[in-house]
């Protein structure tokens, strides 16, 4: 196992995860099975003060996983140096057979969680805590995603191995015949765009009319759609070389760590429109506006830092890559 002082503390944080969250989980059970909000039996009370511990415990679980997985591609990037061939996090992440897996996996992780403090937010504001079973409920199922990522995580640096030779970034994001993700390279650039930019139109225009299920379509989509945009296009004019695409490479120094700024605009605007859709579905007589509004002002702003580059890029040089 490879063992620095980043890698301790993530997976000490992974371990005190486990600790806490088994301890929800049980409780939880009891909670999601017995709890009603219109009796007055000692065992409601009871119930009602286990399920304030367990919500904060499931709070500060996911508001300590928000930084700790920026802090697993710092760690990963920074141990890059280490492994040879590996040039970014990239290298690190592939150089294990499921790592690409993890990754995804950690931003699954935080969508579901985010959501679920969402609901425990909606459900707060309620005097007769109509969600609070069904919350719970879902925590018991989340809590196993949580378990298969921590496990994850220990045979991930477990597995790392200082003596293989991986591929480089270059080798895995490219049309080359090594690469896995080489049938992507074959979509065409003004298709691309078309599609990025027209999904970001039709999400302007629900968030005007405030449609709720075609919001939520758009944010799913939006999510995939933005990450292959980044690959296949933008990223090129953040390296301002039309080989590299790399989504890992613009999250280093020499690029002012400008991926921390696209990555949290971009899946902060699709949490927040995701989370707006289904609570608006959910209670229809509300429209969440300032979830819509945050959803907006950040998937714009995301939209503008990527579209910048090309555009300062043609401006500079009178050419396109």
């Amino acid at each position: 196992m490879m063992l620095s002082p980043d890698v301790i503390a993530i997976l000490v944080l992974d371990a005190l995860f486990l600790l806490f969250g088994t301890f929800a989980f049980v409780l939880s059970l009891g909670i999601a099975r017995h709890f009603d909000a219109h009796s007055f039996h000692e065992r409601q009370y009871a119930l009602e003060k286990k399920a304030l511990l367990v919500a904060t415990i499931i709070q500060y679980i996911f508001y300590l996983k928000l930084p700790l997985f920026l802090f697993f591609i710092f760690t990963s990037d920074t141990i890059s140096n280490l492994i040879t061939g590996a040039m970014c996090a990239a290298g690190v992440v592939n150089s294990v057979d499921f790592g690409l897996l993890l990754f995804a996996f950690k931003i699954i992780n935080l969508y579901l969680f985010g959501f679920w403090l969402v609901l425990h937010t909606l459900d707060l504001k309620n005097e007769t805590l109509p969600y609070t079973r069904a919350k719970f409920s879902l925590f018991v199922l989340f809590f196993f995603f949580l378990v298969a990522e921590i496990f994850c995580d220990f045979y991930f640096f477990n597995a790392l191995n200082i003596d293989k030779i991986v591929s480089c970034c270059g080798t895995l994001f490219s049309a080359t015949s090594t690469s896995s993700i080489r049938f992507i390279f074959e979509l065409p650039h003004p298709i691309l765009l078309s599609m990025f930019y027209g999904t970001f139109a039709l999400h302007v225009m629900l968030f005007f009319r405030k449609d709720a299920l075609g919001f939520l379509l758009v944010n799913l989509f939006f999510i995939p759609l933005s990450i292959l945009a980044l690959i296949l296009f933008f990223g090129t004019y953040i390296y301002e070389l039309p080989t590299h695409h790399c989504p890992f490479c613009f999250l280093q120094k020499e690029y002012h760590y400008v991926g921390y700024l696209i990555y949290i605009t971009l899946f902060g605007g699709t949490f927040f429109g995701i989370s707006a859709s289904i609570m608006s579905l959910a209670d229809q007589r509300k429209t969440y506006a300032s979830f819509y509004r945050y959803s907006f002002y950040l998937t714009a702003l995301f939209v503008a830092i990527v579209s910048a580059y090309p555009l300062l890029y043609f401006y500079r040089n009178g050419v396109w890559l």
